[in-house]
Formats: structure tokens, sequence, C-alpha cells
């Protein structure tokens, strides 16, 4: 089992930066592909940024594209996602999700309970 806690979320002034950290324990944190994923009321929840267990592949939705870096640090057991330049529509609870890189599925197994980020105007 793999157990994932975030922490970061908060209230930020458009323009602003926040950082989201998710803490993993539990399996080998290496061998998970780690994923950030927000959701707003009504609607269903989308993925922002995901990076493989080495940490060399990052991909990111284009809405996020060039303003948020998600990065790892496989010896804290940790996944982060900075958030710079945020805008009003980044508003969501932000969950970090976790699957194992080597499986035949895609689909992420792990998930976290969400942080809240609100950006004002």
């Amino acid at each position: 089992q793999v157990q994932l806690v975030e922490s970061g979320g908060g209230l930020v002034q458009a323009g602003g930066s926040l950082r989201l950290s998710c803490a993993v324990a539990g399996r080998t944190f290496s061998l998970y592909r780690m994923g950030w994923f927000r959701q707003t009321p009504g609607k269903e929840r989308e993925f922002v940024a995901a990076i493989s267990g080495s940490g060399s592949s990052t991909t990111y939705a284009d809405s996020v594209k060039g303003r948020f870096t998600i990065s790892r640090d496989n010896a804290k057991n940790t996944v982060y996602l900075q958030m710079n330049r945020t805008k009003p529509e980044d508003t969501a609870v932000y969950y970090c999700a976790a699957r194992f890189e080597y499986g035949v599925s895609l689909d992420y197994s792990y998930w976290g309970q969400g942080t809240q980020v609100t950006v004002s105007s």
C-alpha cells in the first residue's frame, strides 16, 4: 500500500507563487511515476503534471506549462509542484497521485486526500 499526504495549499494572490508537497510512504518511491491533478466543484478531475520515477521526464498540461514545475526528491520520498504566476482559474483542490512505473496499467492507483489552492484576483 502507498500512502500520500499533500501539504502547502492555501490562499495566494494572482501572480503569486505557492509550492505544494506530497509525502509518500509505503513502497520504493523511485519506482512510482507521480502526478498532480486538480478538481473544481462540478468538474472532472484534470491532469496538471507528472514526473517519472527517476525524475528525468516531466509532462504538463498546456494550461500550466511554463508556470508550474513538478519535481521530486527520491531521498525524501516527496514530490513537489511549484506554482508560479498563478491565475484565479488555478483555484482547485490539488491531488497527488502515484502509479507503478513498470506496470501494465496507466491508471494512477494511489491518491492523496487533496489540498485546497485558492487564487484571488
